[in-house]
């Protein structure tokens, strides 16, 4: 089996749509001739020609409204933003059009476009190329939003949203394009090629959206996490030495809350860990949604670590970024805490 990185796996996902399905196409910023800021898209121009990959003006709402058109007469768009950061100027055509039209047409209509974007930080991107966008999407009934943490999940994930009838939003964590990132930014950077998920098949395969990974089974506290921190909340594991199930979510709509509420009710405690901003992020969801089907079993109050309620900083990063220090420390409360 050949190892990839997120890059390389992500491209295979859409070489293999684009050679089989004659539907799909592939635009966006700098996505043709230059192969995407990260490469992602590179070489599909060449391989696949100018009418299915290729530049769109710098427009992010003119991109996802074509996308959406093209959706609706039965073509099947992959569009790329360059970041997550620039996406807000589509967000009226991803919630007032691509999440309305099966419902507004009485399914007469729908919308099955992917919008890529990288997402997240640790690259010393600042303010405008390192933020977490997913609740804002989470939050609209219609999108789906999906953040692989690995090569072999994002190249699945990518093929399954690709193959879905509505509008998925596939965020890509930057830091993990090149290599698993454990949180350690003063430690040499290790590869994809040495972690066993970075062995991708080559041909056709998906991970079904919705479906929760067991990352590493305990007994202690449950952690819940997605992209980065998956790999940050498995370092903060290891060094604590408490016995932790740790779940990587791949999804967060549609949300695998059987998962969760499985390995709540065996732990009875549980971390939250995300990128975004506290306040209003994703982990409230999770919280309240433990509270409401595990309150009975749990035997701590829920702790959840996230950025810091402040604008992304650049010279304070490793400030804002929740490390596997942060992480172990939630860890050591939720685990000797009593409810």
């Amino acid at each position: 089996m050949p190892a990839m990185n997120m890059i390389q796996a992500l491209n295979s996902a859409l070489d293999i749509k684009l050679g089989s399905d004659p539907d799909t196409l592939v635009f966006g910023e700098d996505v043709g001739y230059f192969g995407g800021v990260f490469r992602v898209t590179e070489g599909l121009q060449k391989k696949h020609g100018l009418n299915r990959c290729f530049d769109s003006p710098i427009s992010e709402g003119g991109i996802v409204a074509t996308a959406i058109g093209m959706g609706a007469y039965g073509l099947r768009p992959i569009v790329e933003i360059q970041f997550a950061d620039y996406i807000l100027p589509a967000y009226d055509q991803l919630v007032s059009e691509a999440a309305r039209l099966r419902y507004r047409s009485n399914g007469e209509f729908w919308c099955p476009i992917t919008v890529r974007s990288p997402y997240g930080g640790g690259i010393f991107g600042g303010q405008t190329h390192s933020q977490s966008p997913e609740a804002i999407f989470a939050h609209v009934t219609g999108l789906k939003t999906v953040i692989p943490s690995n090569p072999y999940d994002a190249k699945g994930l990518l093929l399954a949203a690709i193959e879905e009838d509505d509008p998925v939003i596939f965020l890509e964590p930057k830091r993990l394009y090149n290599g698993p990132f454990d949180g350690h930014h003063d430690k040499p950077l290790t590869t994809w090629a040495e972690h066993k998920l970075g062995e991708v098949p080559a041909g056709h395969y998906t991970v079904p959206l919705g479906s929760a990974s067991v990352m590493r089974e305990g007994r202690e506290v449950t952690v819940l996490a997605y992209g980065t921190m998956v790999h940050v909340c498995n370092a903060a594991i290891a060094e604590s030495g408490i016995d932790a199930e740790l779940i990587d979510l791949r999804s967060i709509v549609p949300l695998d809350i059987d998962a969760i509420v499985k390995s709540v009710k065996k732990t009875g405690r549980c971390v939250i860990v995300h990128e975004a901003s506290r306040f209003g992020g994703f982990g409230a969801e999770l919280s309240a949604l433990i509270q409401e089907r595990c309150f009975y079993h749990l035997r701590a109050p829920i702790e959840r670590v996230a950025g810091w309620d402040t604008p992304y900083p650049h010279a304070f990063e490793w400030d804002y970024f929740p490390g596997p220090v942060r992480v172990t420390k939630a860890l050591k409360r939720c685990v000797e805490a009593v409810a």
